[in-house]
């Protein structure tokens, strides 16, 4: 008496088809997002390193002993990266009549900043900000008493340039309207010469009673480079979980449907219908 097995190819049975293979444009697109993404991680990291250095940089600028402004012969070398919020000093002359109000949102409210030009021995103008002051007291008859007249000195920090205008907000000078400190454009707009292409921030020592409120800059550096590298790992990671996912198992499951075989009796109802029927992958094995 011999008995007969069928062996079945579970990749022929409808629940057993392995799922569609990616299309290689957009396993192209996935892998080359992955590289991006893992750059950008990458470059947020060494601005975060940069930005603390500056920041460091800047703090021992700001509370070192006040040291004289550079010489005229230096000024076009004169830099953010090297000068910017070094703590100086300087002596000369206010010129009152050529101040310029520009407008400014700060700690004490809205209002504006006070420069003016400060006329020194060898000739050469620094303007100086000499502080802010609120609407009410934009007319500069309202703080006369806060002017000084004659010899003065200024201690503050340097301060670059800052062209064209404020946020969204371009400077008009033929209608006095200042948004940004733009030595050039202050300076061509009062007449000055000889002015150094920086300005000066006057602390509050250099504050007079009735004048503007000095001491009010902002040395702050938003650091937020640690969060953005994490957020671009953590979106390449999950992408390399999504390609691991679609490949690994799209391979198990064709895997799976090449290598497994289900042994069934013979005699079964439907043996004949498997040995004459569509189902091409059942094999009939004597034993």
């Amino acid at each position: 008496m011999s008995e007969v097995r069928t062996v079945t190819d579970r990749e022929s049975a409808p629940r057993g088809r392995a799922a569609p293979a990616p299309s290689l444009w957009l396993t192209v697109l996935s892998l080359v997002a992955f590289v991006v993404l893992i750059a950008l991680g990458i470059w947020q990291i060494e601005r975060r390193a940069w930005k603390l250095t500056l920041i460091d940089r800047v703090e021992q600028r700001v509370h070192a002993v006040a040291q004289p402004i550079p010489p005229p012969a230096s000024w076009p070398a004169v830099s953010a990266a090297n000068d910017e919020y070094r703590h100086v000093s300087l002596k000369g002359r206010f010129l009152h009549d050529r101040e310029t109000l520009v407008q400014a949102v700060t700690e004490e409210g809205p209002g504006y900043w006070v420069l003016t030009p400060l006329q020194r021995d060898d000739g050469t103008q620094v303007l100086i900000n000499r502080g802010f002051v609120p609407s009410e007291r934009r007319d500069a008859s309202t703080r006369r008493d806060g002017n000084p007249d004659g010899q003065v000195e200024i201690t503050g920090l340097l301060r670059i340039t800052e062209p064209k205008g404020g946020f969204l907000r371009n400077n008009v000078p033929q209608h006095n309207r200042w948004y940004s400190r733009d030595v050039a454009a202050i300076a061509a707009a009062r007449g000055l010469h000889d002015v150094a292409p920086f300005f000066v921030d006057a602390d509050s020592r250099s504050q007079s009673a009735g004048g503007p409120v000095g001491g009010l800059t902002v040395v702050r550096f938003p650091n937020n480079h640690l969060i953005y590298a994490l957020t671009w790992f953590a979106l390449a990671f999950m992408l390399a979980g999504r390609l691991v996912v679609t490949f690994g198992g799209g391979l198990f499951r064709r895997n799976r449907g090449l290598n497994g075989f289900v042994h069934e009796p013979a005699g079964g109802p439907d043996v004949a219908a498997r040995r004459t029927g569509s189902d091409a992958g059942t094999i009939v094995e004597p034993t």
